[in-house]
């Protein structure tokens, strides 16, 4: 993350907030001087050191000309504009690249990112420093993240458990100013049509075993020995060191000099998927991968492990990645399946047998050959490794694929397509989860009369938005993202931007339409992760008998204010710089608590916690008091169209049990719900229907339970009369 500003120019942002209130538009935007991407990048200067100007941004892949004595000597670009792919975090890393026209990087610094696992032990200036490596080396070059160089290949130095985030810096920085390249006429593009991708040919199948498909080149193998690591890691702090040295012996069954033993496969295609899944295995797996899907299989024997453990950590597998073209293709644990009982005759056995998934956003091509890629890491110090790569390749055969005449230009996919279909499965499960919340808010009525389950299904709501929308996909909303929304809007609003995050792309929509219809309480109360993780220990702390402490109202009131405060300092802040608001948005605990799930600097982690403590006494006091994004939510949240929360005319007129009983105290003394501080709990519903706790329910409920016996009073006093019935009210019945 960018470093903290000096407090003079937090005191400008907070200036030029208040300008925007004070003065006319007009007069603001004229005051403002007209900024390149010199004045706000002075970096560019040291990419191009003997350059006259910097030209305005343009072109279809957005750069910016370089000028010396008139003419163009090269363009400075931002990866983010044009190759926005997202690493670690789900986010992407912005890079500033400057390129000459010979196609040599000139400069590559950071600008931008919001990887979490750099603030966890490893220090951004490795990030840095990585990134910087690029420069002097060729936009044609292929480079090799860790590892020694080979034929054909440059080799750039990892960082150690930051593997995914430097693979996609590399991958972006490349891409970008290939793209940039291409259209500014320095690197050929070698067609002016794109190639229509091959087809498997679904039709063609027959029996065949394992000699049969080894041999035809269907099966590939990769064997690596242990002295080919030893030899790879010659020279290198890694030399001696790792598994092969603490290994004397060899592994029983295994041959003595076998580090991996790796067969790979593509499984597409009915003559390889079909024969070594049996027709069943490979039916179901068609059917999951759907149009554009593709898998692979990979068994192995040997001392290490293609799969590793990262994908445990973080999700992502860091020991293997497919290469096709200037694509890079990385695998997460959703793209995982394991290969169960392969029907391949004569097959031999394997430790390990996998399926990974190429999702349709790749847009891989069966027809042209690619590179499987397995990365040997050592350990050479407590937060130190070296990297080597061994790179295995693959053509499918062509009896295999029918390759159709090209067919014209074809668009490229858009990468945010390809994080969504990505993450196609987090997408449906937060789908379901929406939906399940509508319907408990379109059945408050029905629910609030049936208590028991109303808590059953909230209780176990809030622990799916904690666990599964929290910890798991990392969908906490923040008041960073409303600022990054305003600054949008101020400047060039792209859509890629905000739809780079599908997660919280989905939850700001039905955040939007639900702030419409029920407030901003369905956010606060139902889906907000940190808010969920305060009311559960609240709940816990209840059940334990811990006495809650309500502040007065009075009181109460007045420290509503300050989260309005706190955002309107930090809007402020943000129209500055928006680098510098996300510094001091720390206030919300979010990334702490469930961005980085309290895996963070032990003053972070108390913090959370001593918010988390303090809901134990009173419920969600951070939710009530110092939320920015809860202040936020509440702006819009007047513009609500419906008002669903019923109330009794008695309601604060005398009766105060929903305002005693509300713990956001949300009720003021005459029974007014007050819609901008409601979570919308359903707690005040659930006493509405009441017939034993709201005093008019109750009130009604007697009048009904004593009308029978009235009845048959009457009834009583009528045969006693001898059938006349008695006068009631100045009546007399005939």
């Amino acid at each position: 993350m960018p470093d903290r500003e000096k407090p003079s120019r937090i005191i400008r942002g907070v200036i030029i907030w208040g300008l925007l209130f004070i003065l006319p538009p007009s007069c603001l935007f004229a005051a403002l001087p007209a900024s390149g991407i010199e004045a706000r990048y002075p970096q560019v200067r040291q990419f191009f050191p003997d350059a006259d100007r910097f030209g305005p941004v343009e072109g279809e892949a957005p750069a910016a000309p370089v000028y010396r004595n008139g003419a163009i000597v090269g363009y400075v670009l931002r990866t983010q504009d044009i190759a926005p792919i997202p690493a670690y975090s789900g986010k992407p890393v912005n890079v500033l690249v400057g390129i000459d026209l010979e196609g040599r990087i000139t400069g590559a610094e950071v600008i931008e990112h919001h990887e979490p696992i750099l603030l966890v032990g490893i220090p951004e200036q490795r990030l840095f420093d990585f990134t910087r490596q690029h420069v002097g080396k060729s936009i044609t070059d292929r480079i090799e993240v860790g590892g020694r160089e080979a034929e054909g290949s440059v080799s750039l130095d990892a960082i150690s458990g930051a593997t995914v985030t430097v693979k996609v810096v590399n991958r972006s920085i490349m891409r970008a100013a290939r793209r940039v390249a291409e259209e500014r006429g320095i690197l050929e593009t070698g067609a002016d049509t794109a190639a229509v991708q091959a087809r498997v040919r679904e039709e063609l199948y027959q029996p065949a075993d394992w000699v049969q498909l080894t041999g035809d080149g269907s099966i590939r193998r990769l064997l690596i020995e242990r002295e080919e690591v030893e030899a790879a890691f010659g020279g290198t702090a890694g030399e001696g060191r790792g598994i092969s040295t603490g290994q004397p012996e060899c592994l029983p069954g295994e041959p003595c000099g076998t580090f991996i033993d790796l067969y790979y496969t593509y499984l597409n295609p009915p003559m390889v998927g079909r024969n070594l899944l049996g027709q069943r295995e490979y039916e179901r797996l068609m059917a999951d991968l759907g149009e554009g899907g593709h898998a692979i299989a990979l068994m192995a024997n040997g001392i290490y492990s293609f799969k590793g453990s990262g994908y445990v950590r973080g999700g992502i597998f860091d020991r293997i990645q497919v290469v096709q073209g200037d694509q890079t293709i990385l695998f997460r644990d959703t793209d995982y399946q394991r290969l169960m009982d392969p029907e391949l005759e004569g097959m031999p056995e394997f430790g390990e047998k996998e399926i990974f998934i190429i999702r349709e956003g790749y847009d891989f091509d069966p027809g042209r050959p690619w590179q499987l890629e397995l990365l040997v890491r050592r350990q050479v110090g407590a937060l130190e490794s070296v990297f080597t790569t061994f790179t295995a390749e693959y053509e499918t055969p062509e009896a295999y694929i029918v390759r159709p005449a090209p067919a014209g230009p074809a668009p490229e996919a858009g990468i945010w397509q390809s994080i969504w279909a990505d993450r196609a499965l987090d997408i449906a499960i937060l789908g379901v989860l929406l939906a399940g919340l509508t319907l408990i808010l379109i059945f408050q009525d029905a629910l609030a009369r049936r208590a028991r389950l109303l808590v059953v299904l909230r209780t176990g709501f809030l622990l799916l938005t904690l666990l599964v929308i929290g910890w798991l996909f990392r969908g906490q909303l923040s008041v960073v993202n409303t600022f990054t929304f305003v600054n949008a809007l101020r400047g060039e609003f792209r859509w890629e931007t905000f739809l780079t995050d599908p997660v919280l792309f989905i939850l700001w929509t039905y955040v939007a339409a639900t702030l419409l219809l029920w407030g901003r309480g369905v956010y606060c109360g139902w889906l907000c992760p940190f808010g969920a993780m305060q009311k559960l220990a609240n709940m816990a702390a209840q059940r334990l008998h811990v006495p809650q402490l309500k502040l007065p109202a009075a009181v109460h009131e007045r420290l509503w204010a300050v989260k309005y405060l706190i955002l309107l300092g930090l809007f402020g802040i943000s129209l500055q710089s928006l680098a510098t608001a996300e510094v001091y948005a720390e206030v919300e605990p979010f990334k702490t608590a469930v961005t980085l799930r309290f895996q963070r600097e032990w003053t972070y982690i108390a913090y959370a916690l001593a918010l988390v403590l303090i809901s134990a006494f009173n419920c969600k006091f951070y939710c009530k008091y110092l939320c920015p994004l809860g202040a936020a939510l509440a702006v819009p949240a007047r513009l609500r169209i419906f008002d669903w929360l019923k109330r009794h005319k008695e309601c604060g007129r005398p009766c105060q049990v929903c305002a005693n009983e509300c713990e956001i105290q949300a009720i003021d003394p005459i029974g007014r719900i007050n819609v901008n501080e409601c979570h919308y709990c359903l707690d005040c519903q659930v006493t509405y229907w009441d017939a034993h706790k709201c005093p008019p329910m109750v009130e009604r409920r007697k009048r009904r339970e004593k009308a029978p016996e009235a009845r048959a009073a009457a009834e009583r006093m009528e045969a006693a009369l001898g059938g006349v019935r008695p006068v009631t009210m100045g009546k007399e019945s005939s």
